[in-house]
């Protein structure tokens, strides 16, 4: 099925496999994206090789960028308000007193009263100081945390805009042909131009809008690269929740003013990793995107590690369609139609017969 919007969709344990490759690509995916925050760059040429050999969809290298994140945790860990943990950037596995944190360098570059929010403050730490490489910090907020989630640092240390991972993942990339690259945490046109001489001409960059600097610089940033992404869950780290929709809006209309296709990501479908149906609220979200003037949407988790990968994007063609019979008009009666339960089967007459 062919829309006039794109769908992008995350590929993840959910989903590398064959016959749900194929379900997304019926469904009508356009791109099939691989979250470098979430690989490792050992495993990369496998999966694109894999997902090459199964689909013609092409594939896109999400970089992981300049961030900040949790390394490996030994299971569940839980840290207890008003108890003190070292934060180190040694590849350890993480307990209840030793968080490790990449990218390497990151722990030295912490200020003493830095506080940082884990998992959009599912924990939150304040550093006390260093102490032989590490970094010691109060919980202020306790909670669980796990494996390679986010973490925000305010101030935030200065990290470069392609990982070390990334440079390798690129090289990778450019070796099993891929042209189509998303640049995480892009700050100013200066990230985008720099990607651009490692990619190639001939690749296309979309850049995520997923900072203020990035929002500030959404002018410059969207006439050097071939698309925007507006990421809401990384952006809802830096900016208030409550701003986010009018943002997005502010976004849309800019990149639409400039030509620039614009895309959206996170929680369209949340529901639907843990549930069959999406929430009246997602749809209505889903929709009112689209009228804003988005030119693409990302499903992530859905699709990556949610139960129903190809519910959701089935259920994100199905908003499509609307969307795009809604362009040329539609009647009251025409939404009034029959509901889904009215064209279920009939039930069998089970009276034993005369």
């Amino acid at each position: 099925m062919k829309f006039r919007k794109a769908l992008l969709c995350t590929l993840g344990p959910s989903s590398l496999n064959p016959k749900v490759i194929a379900q997304l690509e019926a469904a009508g995916a356009t791109t099939f994206r691989i979250n470098m925050s979430h690989t490792k760059a050992r495993d990369l040429e496998r999966i694109i090789r894999y997902v090459q050999k199964h689909t013609r969809v092409p594939v896109s290298i999400d970089t992981e960028g300049a961030q900040i994140r949790t390394g490996e945790m030994d299971g569940g860990v839980t840290v207890r308000a008003g108890t003190q943990v070292r934060l180190v950037s040694r590849p350890v596995n993480g307990d209840a007193t030793t968080l490790p944190l990449t990218p390497g360098n990151v722990v030295e570059m912490l200020a003493p009263g830095a506080r940082l929010s884990i998992d959009f403050d599912s924990v939150v730490l304040r550093v006390e100081g260093l102490i032989d490489g590490a970094a010691v910090a109060t919980v202020l907020v306790g909670g669980e945390v796990g494996s390679r989630k986010a973490v925000t640092a305010l101030p935030a240390p200065r990290l470069p805009t392609l990982s070390d991972k990334d440079l390798v993942a690129i090289q990778i990339a450019r070796r099993n042909r891929i042209r189509q690259y998303a640049l995480s945490f892009c700050d100013d046109k200066e990230s985008v131009l720099r990607l651009r001489k490692l990619v190639g001409p001939r690749s296309t960059i979309v850049a995520k809008i997923e900072s203020r600097d990035g929002v500030r610089n959404l002018g410059e940033i969207a006439q050097a690269a071939d698309g925007v992404l507006i990421d809401r869950g990384d952006l809802s780290r830096e900016v208030r929740l409550e701003a986010i929709p009018l943002l997005q809006k502010a976004i849309i209309r800019k990149a639409n003013a400039l030509g620039t296709p614009v895309y959206v990501a996170t929680n369209l479908l949340e529901s639907m990793v843990a549930r069959r149906a999406p929430t009246r609220a997602e749809v209505n979200d889903v929709i009112n995107t689209l009228l804003d003037g988005a030119d693409g949407l990302v499903l992530a988790a859905e699709t990556a590690i949610g139960k129903y990968p190809v519910e959701a994007a089935r259920m994100i063609a199905t908003l499509l369609r609307e969307y795009e019979g809604s362009l040329e008009g539609y009647h009251i009666d025409d939404l009034l139609g029959d509901h889904p339960l009215s064209k279920a089967p009939q039930a069998p007459d089970l009276r034993r017969a005369p």
